[in-house]
């Protein structure tokens, strides 16, 4: 497997995986890693949805669902009821970070 640039796939996840589950799959990034970088995927599409919804041009997609989707996977069920009350809808950090008993090193 590829080598990536951690540098670009955290600021443009797009540009690095061609999908969200591509970053589960890649097996040099930590799985704090991957958990950031899926949740700047995450705002990036929360993003372009609300410039959707503002009438910008562009095309809805499935980003978002397969983002949260592969979240899930390495965090557990994530607590989409309780949203930050903006357009994006945010996640808090607590809902999208593993808990601390799945964490590398962490004592149980």
């Amino acid at each position: 497997m590829a080598v990536i640039d951690l540098e670009q796939a955290l600021n443009d996840p797009a540009s690095v995986f061609g999908e969200p589950e591509e970053v589960l799959a890649q097996t040099t990034l930590s799985e704090e890693q991957k958990i950031e970088i899926l949740r700047r995927w995450q705002y990036n599409a929360e993003e372009e949805a609300v410039a959707l919804e503002e009438g910008m041009p562009g095309e809805e997609t499935d980003v978002l669902r397969q983002v949260l989707v592969a979240l899930g996977t390495l965090t557990g069920p994530i607590d989409v009821e309780h949203n930050a009350p903006s357009k994006q809808h945010g996640q808090s950090q607590s809902s999208v970070t593993a808990p601390k008993s799945d964490r590398p090193g962490a004592k149980r």
